[in-house]
């Protein structure tokens, strides 16, 4: 799955020279002890998603269906009900055994950009096309506007057919704008789970449908997220997210660590990191408090945002999430290489270079005073992203009970929902 690695010192040397033996100790105690509680729970509803749930043949049975019928699928939703499913299918292109024979390709227009919505609808065909409607709520204003745009463009586009077949829709049961809109068009509508939120929604259905329609595993990415959870439940005081949450705690009360890098040296999981920063922060910002997620990526960002961490502010925790690729990848040819005075990089491959280039930056931190921790996922694999998606939503959640703040609610970003919603009504015709 992924191990936690503090360099060529442990962990327990690094807290000792900053002095903090006592402070983590007891951070440590209480994340532990409030993880123990949440295992003998049986964890939070996110983190027991099984691998075998009934509602995993539903999400196959939609997926097959929009994979045979539709070239285009358009996935509607905004944070949590889009984020998640990003990050989760896209390893998709870099999995030697993934089912090559889909040819659906995914858009997630996100953001509400008008310029992205004419895009889509100038390059798409609507006979072609699939559209997922996702909002836990079922108001989400963004996703209602992308719908009603996309059903006019739709019925324009294929002169009047049945689209039913068009849409699926994934919201909570009962009385909401979204169900109801389904209902009438005579779609099949899936269900968020009343109990997950939004943020934490990746391996319910939100993020899972997506990944089925990609050729992916919904189940090994469950399998994986079980495992991960297992061992958090077993013995929580070595996890990565009880260490993480109250190493994060005990630098911010003691040093002043403000904000929190996550940067993994892997192109795939770019879109990770982006899902990682809302988890993190809307989860956390709250009463005054928490800690600020920086997204980077290697090694690019050691070209743009390296100086800032290596020579800033001392404000920062850093975690890097490293794949082993030592011989992977194109390898740089010897005599090429040495005609142009590369002699380091003769018979050296790419993963070669970014192995290196990890290992240098870590170092190069740790030497400066930054904490550094390393994840080392095996492999890019459903089970791993699986396992890595529990692993920060738990450690999301221990590092809130350390601060005193709930994790799962978000009031302040409740007051731009509102005042969006009247000056839309006030705008002139």
């Amino acid at each position: 799955m992924f191990t936690m690695n503090f360099g060529t010192q442990d962990l327990a040397t690094q807290i000792a020279e900053r002095g903090l033996s006592d402070a983590y100790a007891e951070n440590l105690a209480k994340a532990t002890s409030f993880a123990a509680q949440l295992a003998a729970d049986g964890l939070l509803p996110f983190a027991r998603q099984a691998s075998n749930a009934p509602e995993l043949a539903d999400i196959e049975t939609a997926a097959t269906h929009i994979r045979a019928g539709f070239k285009h699928l358009i996935v509607l939703g905004t944070g949590g009900s889009s984020l998640g499913a990003q990050a989760a299918i896209a390893i998709a292109r870099y999995l030697p055994d993934h089912i090559a024979g889909t040819a659906t390709q995914i858009h997630t227009p996100d953001s509400l950009c008008p310029f992205e919505m004419d895009r889509l609808f100038a390059e798409l065909e609507p006979a072609q096309t699939h559209v997922i409607a996702i909002s836990k709520s079922g108001t989400t204003a963004e996703t209602l506007a992308q719908l009603l745009a996309c059903r006019a463009w739709l019925e324009a586009g294929t002169s009047g057919a049945d689209l039913s077949g068009h849409f699926t829709f994934v919201t909570e049961p009962g009385e909401r704008p979204l169900r109801t809109y389904g209902e009438k068009l005579g779609s099949p509508i899936l269900d968020h789970p009343t109990d997950v939120g939004g943020r934490f929604s990746v391996l319910t259905t939100v993020g899972m449908l997506p990944v089925a329609v990609s050729g992916l595993s919904a189940t090994k990415f469950r399998q994986g997220a079980e495992t991960v959870a297992a061992a958090f439940s077993s013995d929580p005081s070595v996890s990565a997210a009880v260490v993480g949450a109250a190493l994060t705690h005990t630098l911010h009360e003691h040093m002043d660590v403000s904000q929190v890098l996550l940067m993994p040296y892997a192109e795939a999981l770019r879109a990770f990191t982006r899902w990682h920063g809302q988890l993190w922060a809307e989860s956390l910002g709250k009463d005054g408090l928490g800690t600020t997620p920086i997204r980077a990526i290697g090694p690019v960002d050691q070209h743009s945002q390296l100086q800032l961490f290596l020579d800033g502010p001392n404000d920062k925790f850093c975690t890097f999430v490293t794949v082993p690729s030592l011989n992977e990848g194109p390898r740089i040819d010897v005599e090429a290489a040495k005609a142009f005075g590369l002699d380091y990089m003769a018979g050296r491959t790419i993963g070669d270079t970014v192995t290196c280039q990890s290992r240098a930056t870590q170092e190069t931190l740790r030497g400066k005073g930054r904490m550094v921790r390393e994840l080392v996922i095996d492999a890019l694999s459903e089970e791993n992203l699986g396992g890595l998606f529990v692993s920060f939503m738990l450690e999301t959640v221990v590092t809130a009970h350390l601060m005193g703040v709930d994790a799962f609610d978000q009031p302040a970003v409740e007051e731009g929902k509102i005042l969006t919603r009247q000056y839309l009504a006030d705008l002139k015709d």
